[in-house]
């Protein structure tokens, strides 16, 4: 519930919800982690796939471009990785894999994703 202005609330538009409301397109999906940014979320299920949905802008969905999704989409680039944890900051987003590894996309200024290049 909240603001869904930029899809961010998962239920296909972008209306504001005053009460809380299933995200109906993970229906039959057990979620295991979430974490909300300012303009988009992302989750986790139990058999350790990423999605998210909202705001794409600065690349920060995952998904290898900059639009916008209403719905929860898989994030193709963990496809055979587990991932058990997730964060979505302002403008970008990280997982943690049972394997140990730290993986961050989105804005990078200031550093924030820690590649070294920015």
């Amino acid at each position: 519930w909240g603001d869904g202005d930029e899809g961010q609330l998962g239920h296909g538009d972008q209306y504001s919800q005053l009460l809380p409301k299933e995200v109906e397109a993970l229906a039959g999906r057990r979620v295991v982690a979430v974490s909300a940014g300012a303009s988009h979320s992302v989750a986790v299920t139990a058999d350790g796939a990423v999605w998210s949905w909202g705001n794409g802008g600065l690349g920060k969905l995952g998904h290898g471009d900059y639009q916008n999704t209403m719905l929860p989409k898989e994030i193709e680039s963990f496809a055979g990785r587990r991932v058990i944890a997730v964060s979505a900051g302002t403008n970008y987003s990280l997982a943690l894999t049972a394997d140990g590894s730290l993986w961050s996309w989105g804005n990078g200024d200031f550093g924030k994703l820690g590649h070294g290049d920015e």
